[in-house]
């Protein structure tokens, strides 16, 4: 059963994100935002579940610090926004996105325990290397505004740090 779910969540993450790199048009500077602020809010929702679900002191002290540094930079980014004056713009990326995480944190709340740990660390590493993925390829690449893109090319170093520690927290669990 761990097998088939774990599978599952990498193919949504996969899915999630391609859904970064669509086709089409580049994203405009609001729709940057909603996407990466999107992202931040998703992975602390993530992370809050995993705090009430886990026993485990190695995942709580990982979503303890996902919790922390999600709302810093979610933070740091409305910040920005009221700055520069822009609104946020919902779009098909932050939706798809929005779907994606309410089913995977669907499909975690009927684990316990150690099943539960493992597909949490697991669904986070693909996560942050597709948030990374989608920052490198589309969004700063998209932004317009030097500003915002200078922002956002902070990310890929801070979620490469999140990736690292999920694997670590992966490998401990095995």
């Amino acid at each position: 059963m761990f097998a088939k779910l774990s599978i599952a969540a990498t193919a949504l993450c996969l899915m999630s994100g391609a859904t970064f790199a669509q086709s089409g048009a580049n994203p405009s500077d609001p729709q940057i935002v909603y996407i990466a602020y999107t992202a931040g809010l998703l992975d602390i929702a993530a992370a809050k579940q995993a705090l009430s679900k886990s026993k485990n002191k190695e995942v709580r002290a990982f979503a303890e610090n996902m919790v922390a540094h999600h709302t810093a930079v979610n933070e740091q980014a409305l910040a920005l926004l009221e700055k520069l004056k822009v609104t946020p713009e919902d779009n098909d990326t932050s939706r798809a996105l929005t779907n994606g995480a309410v089913a995977k944190r669907a499909d975690l709340a009927k684990l316990k325990g150690a099943a539960f740990d493992k597909a949490y660390v697991t669904n986070e590493v693909t996560y942050h290397k597709a948030v990374n993925d989608a920052l490198e390829t589309t969004l700063i690449p998209s932004a317009g505004n030097a500003e915002l893109r200078s922002f956002l090319q902070t990310g890929p170093k801070v979620f490469q740090g999140h990736e690292q520690h999920a694997e670590q927290v992966a490998s401990a669990l095995k």
